[in-house]
């Protein structure tokens, strides 16, 4: 691991809330100059400290009005590899995550969905198709609020 100043953090948290900002603007507010800023984003990147960039959607705006987390325990682990279910299922579209997880399930998924019929349609003819699918549970989305990470 990469030992991490406070301009590092600083940096960290600016682009967390808004990753749009250039490093003119983000070495304003951490006392820096463009060049040393764009020096330092590019080693927190290249350290794999910052993964990229993101776009977050409005799936309500673009008309899925529904998310849906299902837990997917695989019914025969033995006779299906893990990367066969997790290539199958990442190649539905309606599906945003694939998490590996331990516990009641193996796998927890995001999936949205226009309404409830389209969310039962995928369900049936996309994610209870998939190789090795045993039990599943739906949680609907009711409301969500996003939190700062620990940083």
């Amino acid at each position: 691991m990469m030992d991490l100043d406070e301009i590092d953090f600083a940096l960290i948290r600016a682009l967390a809330e808004d990753a749009t900002q250039s490093a003119g603007a983000l070495g304003r507010d951490v006392g820096l100059s463009q060049p040393a800023t764009w020096r330092r984003i590019r080693r927190l990147m290249d350290q794999g400290v910052l993964d990229g960039r993101r776009l977050d959607l409005d799936h309500e705006a673009l008309g899925f009005g529904v998310t849906v987390f299902l837990g997917v325990k695989l019914a025969t682990k033995g006779r299906v590899s893990l990367e066969d279910f997790e290539r199958a299922v990442s190649a539905i579209p309606e599906v945003q995550t694939v998490e590996h997880v331990l516990g009641l399930y193996d796998y927890r998924l995001r999936v949205v969905a226009r309404d409830l019929a389209d969310f039962e349609r995928v369900l049936r003819r996309r994610v209870m198709t998939l190789p090795g699918v045993g039990d599943v549970e739906a949680n609907v989305l009711l409301s969500e609020e996003r939190r700062p990470g620990p940083i």
